[in-house]
């Protein structure tokens, strides 16, 4: 979608260029752009239950589930949940705990309520050595490490589809939008400039 943008911004610069007589012909001439909705998977809750009843022996596993589930229940990007400080959690006017920061991505404020499980998965880490050290809420490793781990912790839950996208994409549709939050809602949370943006991923992330 965002080449396709680039793209059909630039062929609009090469007909000015054209009707100005700077260009001889239409380099665009023979190729024809066409929008090609990308699949957006998400994870059911059977199947999110499934990940966060899992066992696992080895600890980073369950470290990098952990990070996961906690993205499928706040919504946050990798690059989102990596820079997490303690700060960037407050006390809502419902006296419920909130994380508010802003999207590494876009620079957009957003709000998002805590969660039990997401709750859960925070005081479980706060007196990780690796949180206590470099000031972060969770201990996300790199996003190469994290992509290893998650590709095995999908093995193991025969599940295929698990990456932080479909984290995200998760607390957009089982987590909040089929449990009737308002799509605006959901928008703010997600960090998304304009609902247009929303809608898009949601229409085609519900059909599947």
């Amino acid at each position: 979608m965002t080449t396709l943008k680039y793209l059909s911004n630039f062929k609009k610069i090469v007909n000015i260029c054209i009707k100005s007589g700077w260009l001889d012909r239409d380099p665009f001439v023979g190729f024809k752009m066409t929008k090609r909705e990308v699949e957006r998977p998400f994870l059911v809750e059977e199947e999110l239950n499934k990940i966060i009843e899992k066992t696992f022996l080895m600890p980073r596993m369950s470290q990098v589930r952990d990070i996961f589930i906690f993205c499928c229940y706040t919504g946050l990007a990798y690059a989102d949940v990596e820079k997490l400080t303690r700060e960037e959690i407050t006390t809502g006017i419902d006296g419920e705990k909130w994380i508010w920061t802003s999207r590494q991505k876009t620079e957009s404020t957003t709000r998002i309520p805590l969660l039990p499980p997401a709750l859960e998965i925070l005081d479980r880490y706060k007196d990780d050595p690796q949180c206590l050290i470099k000031k972060r809420l969770l201990p996300v490793l790199t996003n190469q490490k994290m992509n290893t781990y998650l590709k095995e912790i999908s093995d193991a839950c025969k599940i295929t589809k698990m990456t932080f996208h479909t984290a995200r994409h998760t607390f957009a549709t089982t987590v909040t939008l089929t449990n009737g939050v308002p799509i605006e809602t959901v928008s703010k949370m997600l960090g998304h400039r304009n609902l247009k943006t929303t809608h898009t991923t949601l229409c085609i992330t519900l059909v599947r």
